[in-house]
């Protein structure tokens, strides 16, 4: 039997909601592919600066 492997350019892609940039599935986020809305922790932390910021304004 060959196992057939998946190309990159196959996998789930999504935008990430505070640069925009593209990002591909990755393993690490199959469980929770759903939630995943930005492509970095730095981009997490800046939706999260953004949003205290716009609150306390």
């Amino acid at each position: 039997m060959s196992k057939r492997r998946t190309r990159k350019q196959d996998l789930p892609k999504k935008i990430c909601a505070t640069c925009g940039r593209e990002m591909t599935w990755r393993r690490k986020w199959a469980k929770v592919w759903d939630q995943v809305r930005h492509c970095s922790e730095r981009c997490r932390q800046t939706a999260r600066a953004a949003r205290r910021k716009k609150e306390s304004a």
